[in-house]
């Protein structure tokens, strides 16, 4: 029997009825060695003066304000402040590239914008004609000048604050955020007060529910993602102290201090997380740096073996219990996991053994998965109950189905209103009622989603054959050796690859010295065979056609800043296939020069 949908609400009455459970530690963010804490007291006060200063601003009802910052508590207190003043958020990546930055202030009419740094307010200001209220400004454009002015109109009209959020209605426009914009302009997407309040409703009370409320979380992805900027109030319905970490370079240190019993991530940092291992095993030489990697891949075969239902044997049990005791135990509480109770995963394909490696040294992953437009969480595992392989089943009040053609379709109060000032867009996407994910899927018999690839980024070989390549991407980053990897091979007789490598480790591997610079060594044959050799074994349990022999080594990451990745960190296929043209013809020309 399904639960009741949690209540119809303004995510102003979220955040009161959240608020009002007094913390002294509410939100806490890094200032140097040590952690600035805010009240849940402070905090509301802070978001009233703000929402004050935001109406005497000029601003209206229903008007659209820009928030373009890193994570941060002032982040949280102008997006609350936003919504308290009656106004719709529209959260910006600050690392976004200036034209869609435009687009979106110019597409959103927005009347305010909110700005970290002077700097970002400079740049702001040459695509708006907008205020810029600026988080770190000492001048008269500073944050804490706009809250004393707030302050002060608060105290002359105190009631109208009540006013604004009476008026207020669950299906009103609270957030407008964009979408990442990888195949062309991004879309306006459109979410009401009550998609993010039943999503963060919904998505805590199906899998964050067994986290003992007034624990330790941590926040390392952007607030202006959506799925960060709704776990926040999920966050503060539990009552967590909400730990705001500022630079993924220091996350082990934040880890370390914070001890979290949970925080929501992407694959990549997984990854990272296990090269990193591997790499200070392989810097310290000796016997660690064999015994290390041994015993994570020990960890991943037997925990593999596991979660599937065989039976590890005897050999693979004996070597497990050994590899824990000497190497896998340890890595836990070294990271500062010691209290985890479970890890999220979200935005992009978790493989299978990145999470049977970590599940190897007590480190539990639950894998969930949705987009923008459903607010964003549509299906989740749970702790209890968690098929690794999948993205879980649906969070209660959240219906999905299957098309003929394999898309995934999605039904709910978490689903979108629509494309901001795009009907034909918008009546595509929720054709029949369903919004189509454009994501391809099957469910298995118990339920339980499985997301194979993107529908639109399937391709066709010569041979007839079709090729997933987020699959393929996803088995290739196995190897700690890999940073990043594109799959291309449209029309042609089988897959060839990209690939970014970690040089720190390459290097370590090889023996190459650190004054020679990527550009010399991506042509280097040594690192050129080595690398093709880590693609083939990561693809070789694939099937045939699908299996990668020929790769080209990219001299650096695939980046945001020059325009080959989203905000979010996808790939923008068609550009960096067509950036990268020669080097994808070299490979080909070749192996037909051999044939």
């Amino acid at each position: 029997m399904q639960p009741p949908l949690p209540p119809r609400e303004t995510l102003p009455a979220v955040i009161r009825r959240s608020l009002e459970q007094p913390r002294e530690a509410a939100l806490l963010e890094r200032a140097g060695a040590t952690w600035n804490a805010t009240s849940s007291e402070r905090v509301m006060d802070r978001v009233e003066n703000l929402a004050y200063a935001i109406r005497s601003s000029g601003v209206q009802a229903g008007d659209r304000i820009a928030l373009i910052a890193a994570n941060c508590v002032d982040w949280i207190v102008a997006d609350f402040a936003i919504l308290f003043a009656g106004c719709a958020v529209v959260p910006i990546f600050p690392t976004q590239a200036s034209d869609q930055v435009a687009f979106i202030l110019r597409d959103s009419d927005a009347k305010l914008v909110f700005a970290d740094t002077p700097q970002s307010a400079e740049r702001m200001r040459t695509l708006t004609q907008a205020p810029v209220v600026v988080f770190q400004s000492r001048g008269d454009d500073s944050l804490d000048r706009f809250e004393e002015r707030g302050a002060r109109a608060r105290t002359e009209h105190p009631g109208d604050i009540a006013q604004w959020e009476a008026a207020l209605k669950p299906d009103d426009l609270a957030v407008l955020i964009y979408t990442s914009g990888t195949t062309g302009e991004p879309k306006g997407v459109m979410l009401s007060h009550y998609n993010v309040a039943f999503n963060a409703e919904s998505s805590f009370s199906n899998t964050f529910d067994v986290l003992p409320s007034g624990s330790n979380v941590l926040s390392i992805l952007p607030f202006s993602h959506i799925y960060e900027h709704m776990i926040l109030y999920g966050y503060m319905l539990r009552g967590m102290h909400h730990y705001i970490a500022h630079d993924v370079e220091k996350l082990l240190d934040d880890l370390r201090d914070v001890h979290p019993v949970t925080m929501t991530a992407v694959p990549r940092l997984f990854e990272r997380v296990i090269a990193r291992v591997v790499g200070v095993a392989k810097s310290e030489g000796g016997l660690q740096a064999k015994i290390v990697p041994w015993a994570l891949n020990v960890g991943r075969d037997y925990m593999s073996a596991k979660m599937r239902g065989k039976d590890p044997g005897a050999v693979l049990s004996l070597q497990y219990r050994v590899a824990h005791s000497l190497v896998l135990r340890k890595i836990r509480p070294r990271l500062g996991l010691d209290k985890l109770i479970f890890f999220v995963s979200g935005s992009a394909a978790l493989h299978f053994d990145v999470a049977m490696t970590l599940l190897g040294c007590d480190i539990p992953i639950v894998e969930g998965y949705g987009p923008t437009e459903c607010s964003p969480v549509v299906t989740v595992n749970t702790f209890e109950n968690n098929h690794y392989g999948t993205v879980g089943k649906p969070i209660p009040g959240v219906e999905v189905k299957i098309a003929d053609d394999g898309e995934v379709l999605v039904r709910g109060p978490g689903v979108m209103l629509g494309y901001y000032k795009n009907p034909a867009a918008t009546a595509e996407a929720l054709n029949g009622g369903w919004y189509h994910t454009g994501d391809v899927g099957e469910l298995d018999a118990d339920g339980f989603l499985r997301i194979t690839d993107r529908k639109n980024e399937l391709f066709k070989t010569s041979g007839g054959k079709f090729i997933a390549p987020a699959r393929l991407e996803s088995a290739i980053k196995r190897s700690v050796y890999v940073n990043q990897a594109l799959i291309v091979g449209e029309g042609r007789p089988h897959p060839v690859a990209l690939i970014s490598p970690n040089w720190e480790l390459l290097r370590q591997e090889l023996g190459i010295a650190p004054d020679i610079p990527a550009g010399t060594l991506a042509e280097r044959s040594d690192v050129i065979a080595f690398m093709t050799d880590q693609v083939r074994r990561q693809t070789a349990d694939l099937a045939t056609f699908e299996q990668v022999w020929r790769i080209a080594v990219l001299s650096r990451d695939l980046t945001i800043e020059d325009g080959e990745l989203s905000p979010t960190l996808k790939v923008k296929r068609r550009i960096v296939e067509s950036r990268y043209a020669a080097p994808i013809g070299r490979l080909y020309a070749e192996e037909a020069a051999r044939a």
